[in-house]
Formats: C-alpha cells, structure tokens, sequence
C-alpha cells in the first residue's frame, strides 16, 4: 500500500494562531529560501485529514443512515440550535483542518515552480473550500500565503455562489489543465479534479456542465486502470487502500499523528464508540430490505451489532478516507444525464455494472419510464452503493430533499454552526449563521 509520506519539517509549516485564517508560516522556511515545496504540499494533504471524521459523521449521522445515542451527540438527529453543541470535536476540527489545509496550498500556488505541484495544490485548495461551503454556507476567503494579521476584511463571510465562482471551479479546471490522468501514489490526478468538478456542478444544479466532466472519468478510466473492483467488499479496509477503483482519497497511517484527536470515521460507524454504540439506522435497513439479494448488504450493515462493518476494525487506523470512487462518478453522470433529459434507457444502463456486482438485475427503462422515476431510482442506489461513506446528507441537500426526508420545516439548518470560537476570535467580523 503506498502512501504520501510526510515530511515532519512540512508540519512545522503552519502554527495556530488567534485565527484559523491568521496563520502565518513562522521563521523556520521562509518562501522565498525554498526551492522544493514537496514538504508544504505534503502538509496540505496532511491537513485533509482532519476533516475525515466531521465530513464521514455529518454525511451519515446527520441523515438516515446512522444515529447518535449519548447527549448531546443526538443533536445530529435534531434540526434546532443544539448542533452547536458539536463544536469541540467536529465542526471546530473541520474549520481549522481546512483553513490549514488551505493556507499550505496557497503557499505552493504563490511560490512553487512546478506546475503539478501547483495543479495538486489547487485541487487540495477547491477540495477545502467545497467542504466548507458544503457544511457551513458562506465562509470567509483566503487565497495567499501571507495573510494580513490587521485587516480583518479577510474574515467577512464570502457568498457560496462566489466561492463557486471565483476559487472552487477556477481552481478545478486550473487542476485539471496542469494534472496527469495517471494516479501517482494515490495523489491528486486530472480525473480526481474533473470528477470533483462534476459534483460541483452537480451541487450548483449545472447538469449540462457536470455531465461533461463526469463523462470525461467515465469514459477515460479504463486507460487509466481505474475499473470498478469486481466484489464490493475489495473497494474496503486497510488493505484495499488505493484500489483500481480509487479515484482519490485522503491517505491516512496509524505512523503518522493525526491532528484530529477524536474517535475516527471507522469507530463511528462501525459502533465503537460510546456516544452511538447502536449507530444503524432503522431507515437504512428498511432501504437494503426493498433491495433483495443484494450483495452490498453484507458489506454495508450489521443488524446483530446494529453498526456497520464497511470499514473493518482490524487495520481501522489505517483505513484511507474515500474521497471519490469510480461507482460514485458513474451514478452522478448517470443523475446528470438524466437531468439533462437522457432517455430512461440510456441513464439506467450507466449503472448497470453496479447493478450486476450487487447481484441484482438490470433496472427496467420499461418500468422506469419518466424523469421523475429514474431520479428517485438513482438516488436509492446512491444511498445503497455509497452508505457510511459521508455521502448521503450532502446528496439530500444537493437535491432538495433533505427537509422531506428527514421531516424538518427549517431551512437554516441545511447548514452547520459556524464555531463559536472563530465568531469570537474574529471580534464577530465572522458571523454566526442563522437559527444557531
């Protein structure tokens, strides 16, 4: 299994300070005496990492997949202020991961002469910003290496519509011109950056533009070995890291101290820890009992323990985050083509080898015979396909549905707090969302 291995002096890069956008690299390297800027990308990928667990608990334990059991964890269950409640140890970790992350891509960008160091930083930089938005809406903005200790302009609250706009989809198709197709050690490649974009756009509701960049992967994969594994349960654990149907992921070694000091993705899911113990949610069951015989059962849900073994405990410290797999590309290009007006025939056979690895049928176009109807069958194989992968809240809230599904009136609580601890370092020029 190989690894981006990382260079302690990249660590030492980047330090806390008041702010988590006030971060200024210390004396230790200043830009302009290095010459190779492999270490401060390291960091910028090192610093994804602390973003796994918030993103995998939001995806799966704010929807129908999994719950919490230990107050006042069951706030993720709860559509109400309580959610700030979470702040220690998920949405303070998340925002402070990713404006870290951020700032050692922004000093690659600036500084760098390698243009693919450059290409991966800004994948790394949009991959930020994209989460961010995801979670909290509006965020403040940061696109240099050196920001301003005194001018707090940089912390005013950005709109998504221009983070989109401006950082997240320049970024993404700057990524794409200066990326290989080729995975090199699992980092950053044109097809991760083209496959992001797609759920970019996908977010954005630009079908016509997310289906170009999906078809792209789709159809280029195979020439860049990247092939759906034949069994589902190969995709999974330590060591199926970096499989062939592993676009990207964020690469993670019990050999290297993760900045998140939490329990992880895989204790979460998987019932190990206190807090949810119990974490299948009856929904979830009830959603692989419509599908009979399928072979993702098994891998996805454990009814006698009521958890998931998708990540194995064995090997769990070791476990990479999947950040994008090739099923995931091919049933959001499958979803755009069919919201771009693709037959029914034509958008259902997209996933008919995902269909045939599960051990179920072709679904019938016969059947299926509107728009409306292929939507809700892709959505349904999202939910099944990519259960306990932090999928399931973003792909509700992307598609307008999560109040329906999840029986909440409230729009503000379509995103989360933003930590209280940044409101009040910033002096609030960093504004706290609405209805927290």
């Amino acid at each position: 299994m190989k690894k981006i291995y990382l260079l302690l002096g990249s660590l030492l890069m980047i330090t806390a300070c008041d702010n988590d956008l006030d971060q200024v690299p210390p004396n230790i390297a200043s830009a302009d005496s290095l010459t190779d800027f492999g270490g401060v990308l390291n960091a910028a990928y090192f610093y994804q990492h602390g973003s796994v667990t918030p993103m995998a608990v939001m995806g799966d334990f704010r929807a129908d997949n999994a719950l919490m059991e230990e107050e006042p964890f069951p706030a993720f269950d709860r559509f109400n202020s309580d959610l700030t409640d979470m702040e220690d140890q998920f949405f303070g970790p998340l925002y402070t991961a990713l404006y870290r992350s951020i700032l050692s891509a922004n000093n690659v960008i600036e500084n760098s002469p390698d243009a693919t160091d450059i290409g991966e930083a800004k994948f790394l930089r949009a991959l930020s910003y994209f989460k961010l938005v995801q979670v909290f809406g509006d965020v403040p903005v940061n696109l240099t290496a050196t920001p301003s200790t005194t001018d707090t302009s940089i912390l005013v609250r950005q709109a998504v519509g221009d983070i989109y706009n401006n950082v997240i989809i320049p970024d993404l198709q700057d990524a794409i011109g200066a990326l290989d197709t080729e995975i090199v050690n699992g980092r950053a490649s044109r097809y991760a950056a083209q496959g992001i974009l797609g759920r970019v756009y996908m977010a954005r509701g630009d079908f016509a533009s997310a289906e170009s960049q999906l078809a792209a992967v789709v159809n280029g994969a195979a020439a860049a070995g990247i092939s759906l594994q034949a069994n589902f349960a190969d995709i999974f654990g330590e060591l199926n890291d970096l499989n062939s149907e592993i676009i990207f992921a964020t690469q993670i070694s019990s050999s290297v101290v993760d900045e998140y000091g939490f329990s992880e993705f895989w204790s979460w899911s998987g019932g190990l820890d206190t807090k949810s113990l119990l974490p299948l949610d009856a929904s979830l069951i009830a959603a692989f009992d419509a599908s009979p015989g399928d072979l993702r059962r098994a891998v996805t849900i454990d009814e006698t323990v009521m958890a998931s073994p998708k990540f194995p405990q064995t090997g769990g410290p070791d476990h990479d985050w999947i950040e994008l797999r090739l099923a995931d590309v091919m049933l959001l290009y499958a979803e755009a083509l069919n919201e771009n007006g693709a037959s029914p025939a034509v958008s259902l056979a997209v996933l008919d080898d995902i269909r045939t690895r599960a051990g179920l049928a072709a679904l019938d176009p016969g059947t299926l015979n509107t728009q409306a109807l292929v939507r809700q069958a892709i959505a349904d194989e999202r939910r099944l396909e990519l259960a306990f992968e932090g999928q399931r809240w973003f792909d509700l809230v992307r598609t307008g549905t999560a109040q329906a599904v999840l029986g909440f009136s409230d729009n503000n609580y379509l995103v989360a707090p933003i930590p209280i601890s940044e409101v009040l370092a910033s002096g609030g020029v960093i504004t706290q969302n609405p209805g927290y």
